[in-house]
């Protein structure tokens, strides 16, 4: 199995991948496309990849498509000249999660994304005054310096059990699944059923 912290390889990898998507599209007339680029910092920032995926934005909305690239450490964004050339000035749209843990790095990411300050304001309110009594997450999303709102998402049950990414949670689903002779969503509608009752 390729590794992908592969130096040479994770980045040629990537690219194949994106050729043989843009390929794709190009032959999809009329059908909505997506490219998500997921934690792949170690490849797109690589030199010479600013250009490519540049192109890769401004080539998939030509062909009624779209291109998403998502981190989860703000470092990939401040620490890389990169993103800004080649991601920041082609997005459109920016959603934002929690960003407390970098209060004390907010000024670069608001200069580097172009938030005004009514938007770092928003950003820096997210989950900061949730009600207690329900179970939800809040989002900023900035549409292109013309809209920006923070909204709240919730989730039933169900769909956070299928999609936790808490080890404890995980591993109860995995046990009561075992339980039941691998039945995943059994599991899920059981363990979605006993947060309800409690």
């Amino acid at each position: 199995m390729l590794s992908l912290h592969h130096k040479i390889l994770f980045p040629i990898t990537t690219i194949i991948i994106m050729e043989v998507f843009i390929s794709k599209m190009r032959r999809l007339k009329g059908i909505r496309k997506l490219i998500l680029i997921e934690e792949a910092w170690k490849a797109i920032g690589k030199e010479g990849m600013a250009e490519y995926i540049k192109y890769l934005y401004k080539t998939v909305r030509k062909f009624f498509g779209e291109a998403i690239v998502v981190t989860q450490e703000v470092d990939d964004i401040i620490a890389s000249p990169i993103v800004k050339e080649s991601i920041i000035n082609n997005a459109d749209c920016k959603i934002l999660l929690d960003q407390r843990k970098y209060m004390n790095k907010f000024d670069q990411i608001q200069a580097l994304l172009g938030l005004t300050e009514k938007e770092k304001a928003q950003v820096l309110s997210i989950n900061m005054a949730n009600n207690p009594n329900r179970n939800y997450k809040e989002v900023w999303i900035g549409l292109g310096g013309v809209q920006s709102a923070v909204y709240a998402t919730e989730v039933s049950a169900e769909e956070y059990f299928a999609y936790t990414t808490e080890e404890t949670e995980k591993l109860e689903l995995m046990r009561l699944a075992d339980k039941l002779d691998g039945n995943m969503e059994l599991a899920i509608k059981q363990l979605a059923e006993n947060k309800r009752s409690k």
